[in-house]
């Protein structure tokens, strides 16, 4: 078969006959990697092509044909996914290393093989480490089958003959099919292993979940078309040097995006947290200024978070400003709008800005809590206890309303917390929340 090279971007995926510094796509410096690229052969070109005798069927026909589910017993889980596992569905779930990818799947994979086989294929550790791992978690079935192979053809052959309810893919970026000439976790190979897994999944009706490593940005690693092959994408969040996981959906086309559920890791694993709101503030320092709390939304579930901040006069010429958790740009406006409306001289303070438990917030909701502690730090004067926030802060100081209001007002009273209401201007935080 005769190939011709290219140089693919490694971190997008475009594509030119000559290379270049700078990506034109995405602006990346020297991600540009010469490939030889190869055309499939026909019975394996990638892609998922529905049979050709398909026809045109009126909309109330196919509405009557819902998916089925396959619900897992782990209720959190089950609700991130919108009910349960689609049978047929690939899904990709990436996570830094360590997070605990590896031990939710095999989990994940016990709990299929009650009812039928199932297949792991690991292409990164050997099938002993996977019988270790499985022996802590005290995982013994007989219907669980470990191939450590990473040539997908390979694969394939294997899946004919165990003919699997469920197969584990860890990972992708070290899978490859030989007709490409690229090596293992390039562009190339990636795209193709995701379309040839889809290929062999949805036509014989398999599960299948992806191992999906991650940049240091924390994005999937990988051209963005991945992302558009697969039917979802989770991605596991949190500080290893915490015991909790954050499991969110980032893509879903069988249940809504957004969602999350909250995981404590133990020796046996990975176990649901049920209350999420009491598992991220049970440490929670009460009467310190500094640290108020955050009536956030993730997809349809309310949960309360707490927002730290440490407002110290700057050691150097140009102050700090730190951000872990937000966007450090909506930090800075924060700061600037409290120095207009309040006359804080803040231009003279390092400010540092933490959602405790590793947690990202990008909804602007987040606002109004962070304004608080900020102030609160500044004053060295504490929040009123059992105090809930949220509330988005215009350039012009007004406080602004966000969607779903009722919700987190609900989750904070369930919590036992008093939300913070009749607030127009962030100049009334002092008088109104500060004690």
């Amino acid at each position: 078969m005769k190939g011709k090279s290219v140089y693919i971007c490694q971190n997008c995926g475009y594509k030119t006959y000559r290379w270049t510094g700078k990506c034109p796509e995405c602006g990346s410096w020297g991600s540009f990697v010469e490939e030889v690229v190869v055309s499939a052969p026909k019975k394996t070109r990638a892609g998922w092509v529905k049979p050709s005798t398909s026809e045109p069927l009126p909309l109330e026909r196919i509405g009557e044909k819902q998916a089925e589910r396959i619900p897992t017993g782990l209720k959190e889980f089950d609700r991130v996914l919108g009910g349960g596992i689609v049978k047929g569905s690939v899904s990709l779930i990436s996570g830094e290393p360590g997070i605990g990818k590896s031990t939710f799947l095999l989990q994940i994979s016990d709990i299929f093989s009650q009812s039928g086989n199932v297949l792991y294929v690991t292409a990164e550790e050997s099938p002993e480490q996977i019988a270790l791992r499985a022996t802590r978690l005290g995982i013994k079935s007989k219907n669980l089958f470990v191939l450590a192979e990473n040539n997908l053809q390979e694969v394939e052959k294997q899946v004919e003959r165990i003919k699997p309810e469920l197969v584990v893919f860890d990972s992708i970026q070290t899978l490859y099919l030989p007709y490409i000439e690229s090596a293992a976790g390039s562009v190339s190979q990636v795209r193709e292993s995701a379309a040839f897994i889809t290929n062999l999944c949805k036509g014989k009706g398999i599960t299948a979940f992806i191992v999906g490593h991650v940049t240091k940005e924390g994005t999937i690693a990988g051209p963005k078309v991945l992302e558009h092959i697969v039917d979802a994408v989770f991605q596991f969040e949190g500080d290893r040097g915490y015991n909790f996981r954050v499991f969110r959906s980032l893509k879903n086309r069988f249940g809504s995006t957004g969602e999350l559920a909250v995981f404590e890791m133990t020796e046996k694993g990975l176990v649901e947290v049920s209350n999420p709101s009491e598992f991220f503030l049970s440490e929670r320092p009460t009467g310190k200024p500094g640290s108020a709390i955050f009536a956030g939304m993730e997809g349809s579930c309310p949960i309360l978070l707490e927002v730290q901040a440490l407002v110290t006069r700057a050691v150097f010429t140009t102050p700090q400003r730190r951000a872990k958790g937000i966007d450090s740009n909506r930090l800075s406006i924060i700061v600037a709008v409290i120095e207009k409306e309040l006359g804080y001289p803040l231009r003279n303070f390092d400010v540092f800005v933490n959602v405790v438990g590793g947690v990202k917030v990008n909804e602007p909701a987040v606002d109004l809590p962070i304004a608080a502690a900020i102030i609160s730090s500044y004053l060295d004067r504490p929040i009123k206890e059992n105090l809930v926030l949220f509330g988005e802060i215009g350039l012009t100081g007004e406080v602004r309303k966000v969607r779903l209001e009722e919700l987190r007002q609900k989750e904070a009273e369930k919590n036992g917390f008093e939300v913070l209401k009749g607030i127009k201007t962030i100049s009334e935080l002092p008088e109104k929340a500060l004690v």
